[in-house]
């Protein structure tokens, strides 16, 4: 297999306009950016030659993310200065790139080295801040929280490696929430909010960071 001559790394955001795109579609609309910005993609061998292009971890529908990466693999080498203007130009709404970088070819894909993720989630809820803190202080305290998933039962407990409020007011409140990621199970900012209480409360998700093992 003809190894292609440059790996490029970009940030990205995936904001509001297109927080309901899956992962697949978001894949896709990268794709077609690339393209229109006359980016050289290299492409996977085989019977369906498909674009060399990753995306980190899967953002859940609804979700936003403000530290999103994709890596692509180009089959000749570009300059770097001129990629982001001309990727600003082709992107669609709710896309913004904050960089590009290039990477060694050598270097693990990222799925393989993200051990979690940092979560700021917007809550409707009136309870006082003190009455929410109880409710986090005694989910953190439980020795496993059990629940369902896909018909398998899951210990989110584990998964939650912080959990804490960021802002609290009348009738808003910010959670900030660091969730683990590992091949036996990803914890969902969704659930933790089920396991507070809170799972009927009209909430907003935005992913923050990804977390990965060097670190």
């Amino acid at each position: 297999m003809t190894v292609p001559p440059q790996r490029l790394r970009i940030p990205f955001a995936k904001g509001d306009a297109i927080r309901f795109s899956s992962h697949l579609d978001l894949l896709r609309a990268w794709v077609r950016t690339l393209r229109r910005a006359s980016v050289p993609l290299a492409y996977c061998q085989g019977f369906h030659p498909r674009p060399r292009v990753q995306l980190t971890a899967a953002l859940p529908l609804g979700h936003t993310g403000l530290a999103e990466l994709l890596d692509v693999w180009l089959e000749r080498r570009i300059e770097i200065a001129t990629l982001q203007p001309a990727l600003a130009a082709a992107l669609p709404a709710g896309l913004t790139v904050s960089g590009v970088a290039e990477v060694r070819l050598s270097e693990p894909a990222l799925q393989t080295r993200v051990r979690a993720a940092d979560y700021l989630v917007r809550v409707e809820w009136d309870e006082p801040r003190p009455a929410v803190e109880a409710r986090i202080t005694g989910l953190l305290g439980s020795e496993e929280l059990l629940t369902q998933r896909r018909g398998k039962v899951l210990d989110l407990r584990p998964l939650i490696e912080r959990l804490w409020v960021e802002q609290a007011s009348t009738d808003d409140l910010m959670l900030g929430m660091r969730l683990a990621a590992r091949p036996g199970g990803t914890g969902r900012p969704e659930v933790v909010l089920e396991a507070l209480g809170m799972s009927e409360a009209f909430a907003s998700y935005q992913r923050q960071r990804l977390v990965f093992s060097d670190d």
